[in-house]
């Protein structure tokens, strides 16, 4: 038999879960109504301009963990690296044999190249294709990856860049990646993300790693 002094104690304690349970589900209604306010209120439908930036790690991951989702509902994709050098790119091994059509300009990094000229020239190369992209009505999705720093190092003129982004077809969403992203490229984004470095394990030591890092 259950111990009668305990029963009081049991009611109480259930009385206070009951009354938990009613402020728990009165304060997800009141989300449910904002957040159903919110998805009411958005009734535009185009595509949009995001840019991931930032000092901290993640954001070409963001970009590709955006074009795999987009795969896998169906839609088109081409994806434009600048930066990239030649080595194995797990991304383009996963999304080329889908569809996705990649186009890299495979110099590598700038610190090691040290050619203002040839890499200006790749850049320029390359951004052809992301003018291509740019006004293929076909592609829903279009990353131009490491962008930023085309238009910080003077590759890319940036009123080129503005043009072709303003004049891409109204569904095709595009995502731009990297660090320090001008101000204009900021102020035409639609949704901007900024990665903060909090800690870094190649700061500690720790190598780079193929299907981690790159």
């Amino acid at each position: 038999m259950p111990n009668r002094a305990e029963s009081p104690a049991r009611a109480n304690n259930e009385g206070i879960f009951r009354m938990n349970d009613d402020r728990h589900q009165q304060r997800q209604q009141r989300l449910k109504e904002k957040v159903d306010a919110r998805i009411a209120a958005a009734n535009e439908t185009r595509g949009i301009l995001i840019v991931f930036t930032g000092n901290g790690k993640g954001k070409t991951t963001a970009a590709f963990g955006t074009v795999t989702r987009a795969i896998g509902h169906g839609r088109r994709a081409g994806v434009i690296q600048f930066i990239k050098g030649e080595w194995p790119n797990g991304e383009k091994n996963l999304l080329q044999p889908l569809g996705v059509e990649f186009q890299v300009m495979a110099t590598g990094f700038t610190w090691d190249t040290q050619n203002r000229q040839t890499d200006t020239e790749a850049a320029q190369r390359v951004w052809q294709h992301g003018k291509r992209m740019l006004a293929d009505p076909q592609l829903d999705l279009v990353v131009l990856d490491e962008l930023t720093y085309m238009v910080s190092y003077g590759y890319l003129a940036l009123s080129d860049v503005v043009t072709a982004l303003n004049q891409r077809p109204a569904a095709q969403t595009v995502i731009i990646t990297g660090r320090g992203c001008h101000r204009d490229l900021l102020d035409m984004a639609d949704t901007v993300t900024e990665m903060r470095a909090v800690k870094h394990a190649f700061d500690a030591g720790v190598q780079a790693q193929q299907g981690i890092d790159w």
